[in-house]
C-alpha cells in the first residue's frame, strides 16, 4: 500500500525533481562507500563458506570501482531525457479531434533478483526516472550489500521532493515472501522484473499474477562466417567468453563455417584454452584442436555462465542461423564477418533480443547502450525487449482534445 501511494506520489514530481533525487542517491552511496563494502565483505565471507560458485561470487563482488560505476550509472539515468510526458503520436480526426499517445509510468514494479547487489540502485534508479515505485526483493546471498545501498537510497530521498516510500525493500530472506509478493500483491504491484538464474526465473514466471518482464536464459552465440578477419575473430570470441563469464551477454557458443574452421579455429581456440577456458567441441573442431573435450547434444543449450565454452562447426551461414533457432534462448547472437551482405542477412534473420555484426556479446547491456543502466535483457515479444531501461519501464495513455464534438 505504501508503495502504491508512492507511486501516485512520485507521478506528480517533475523530471528534475526525480534527477535531483537520482543524482543525490549517487552521491549518497559514494559518501558511505566504506558501510557498503563492510556489508559486502560479510556477504562474500558467508556465501564463500557456503560453498557458492566462482561465477557467483564475482556477481556479488563490490570494490571501489563497482561502487562508484553504481553511482556514475545513477547520474547517467538522471541525464537522460525524461521518458514520461513523450508524445509517442500525434494527430488530428477529421472531425477536428486531436489525439496524442502520451508516455506514463507502469505503476508499482516488483523486483526480484540475485547475487548482483548493484541491481539495487540500478532498479531503483531506473524506476525513479521512469515514475515508478519499486518493491526490491534481492538474494539472501547478497542482504547485507543490498541493505546498505538501500539505506543510502534512503538517506538520498529524505532530502529531496521524491516520496522514500516509492522505494520498498523487503527486509527478509524468507522464501515464502517471494511466493507471497507473487501470488497475493496483484492488488498493489503492476509488473513483475525477475533478474537472476533460471530456476527463479521459471518460479517468477509461473506463479506471478501480474505480467513479467524478463528472460530465461543467456544462450548466447558468437558465429564465424568464412570471411571473417582471423584477428577479429580471435578478439571478439575471447571477450565474448571470458570477459566476464557469469553475466547473461556471455558467449555460451562458437559456431564457424566449414571452410573457414581450419584457418580460424587455431587461433581463436588458443586464446581461450590460453585464457583459461574449457573447450567442448564436435568432432570437426576435435581434429583441429586436439585439447578440446566431446561436446554433448546438451551442451548446446546449456548457459554455463562459467569458463567453457562449446563449439560447433557449420556448413554454412543457413546452418549457423537453424542452429541458433533451434538452441539459442532469443538474448544476444553475433556475427563475424566481412562479408556485409552475410552480416545483413544474419542481422535480418536472427530472431533474438540484440544481433550484432563485428561486436562481442559482451556489449548486451543498458549502459552500453547509452540507458545509463538496465533492470534486465528481456527476450520476450510483448512489450519491451533486449535491455530494459527507464524507457522500456513506461506505458502510454490516450489523451483526446475537442471542441465539443459528439458522437452521432
Amino acid at each position: 500500500m505504501a508503495a502504491r501511494d508512492g507511486a501516485r506520489l512520485l507521478a506528480n514530481c517533475s523530471g528534475e525533481q526525480r534527477n535531483s533525487a537520482l543524482r543525490a542517491a549517487a552521491r549518497s552511496l559514494l559518501q558511505h562507500r566504506d558501510d557498503i563494502l563492510d556489508a559486502n565483505s560479510t556477504d562474500m565471507e558467508a556465501a564463500a563458506a557456503s560453498g557458492l560458485g566462482s561465477a557467483m561470487l564475482d556477481r556479488l563482488k563490490l570494490d571501489d570501482a563497482r561502487i562508484e560505476s553504481m553511482a556514475q550509472g545513477l547520474r547517467a539515468i538522471a541525464d537522460l531525457p525524461d521518458p514520461i510526458g513523450r508524445i509517442l503520436a500525434d494527430w488530428e480526426r477529421p472531425n477536428g479531434l486531436r489525439i496524442q499517445r502520451v508516455a506514463v509510468p507502469l505503476g508499482v514494479i516488483g523486483i526480484i533478483y540475485e547475487s548482483r547487489p548493484n541491481v539495487t540502485a540500478d532498479a531503483a534508479g531506473l524506476c525513479l526516472k521512469s515514475g515508478n515505485a519499486v518493491i526490491l526483493r534481492g538474494g539472501s546471498e547478497s542482504f547485507q550489500s543490498n541493505q546498505a545501498i538501500y539505506q543510502c537510497l534512503l538517506e538520498a530521498l529524505g532530502n529531496t521532493r521524491v516520496p522514500p516510500a516509492a522505494i520498498q525493500f523487503v527486509t527478509t530472506t524468507d522464501r515464502d515472501a517471494v511466493a507471497y509478493l507473487l501470488s497475493s500483491m496483484s492488488q498493489y504491484l503492476d509488473v513483475v522484473i525477475p533478474r537472476g538464474g533460471k530456476g527463479l526465473i521459471q518460479r517468477v514466471q509461473q506463479d506471478a499474477r501480474v505480467p513479467v518482464i524478463g528472460h530465461l536464459e543467456g544462450i548466447c552465440h558468437v558465429y564465424l562466417h568464412e570471411s571473417a578477419n582471423t584477428e577479429s575473430a580471435r578478439n571478439i570470441t575471447l571477450n565474448a567468453k571470458m570477459r566476464r563469464t557469469g553475466i547473461c551477454g556471455a558467449a555460451e557458443t562458437l559456431l564457424v563455417d566449414k571452410s573457414a574452421a581450419g584457418r580460424l579455429l587455431p587461433a581463436v581456440l588458443d586464446a581461450l584454452h590460453n585464457a583459461g577456458c574449457e573447450i567442448r567441441g564436435d568432432a570437426q573442431v576435435q581434429k583441429i584442436f586436439p585439447s578440446a573435450i566431446g561436446v554433448t547434444d546438451g551442451d548446446w543449450s546449456t548457459e554455463y555462465l562459467d569458463a567453457i565454452i562449446s563449439v560447433r562447426v557449420v556448413d554454412n551461414i543457413d546452418a549457423a542461423i537453424e542452429h541458433i533457432r533451434e538452441f539459442g534462448s532469443a538474448h544476444t547472437e553475433s556475427i563475424v564477418a566481412e562479408d556485409a551482405a552475410a552480416a545483413e542477412r544474419f542481422l535480418a534473420e536472427v530472431d533474438s533480443a540484440i544481433v550484432l555484426h563485428n561486436a562481442s556479446t559482451q556489449f548486451a547491456d543498458g549502459g552500453e547502450f547509452g540507458m545509463g543502466a538496465e533492470i534486465g535483457i528481456a527476450t520476450g515479444r510483448v512489450h519491451a525487449r533486449g535491455p530494459v531501461g527507464a524507457e522500456q519501464l513506461t506505458s502510454y495513455k490516450y489523451v483526446v482534445r475537442g471542441n465539443g464534438q459528439v458522437r452521432p
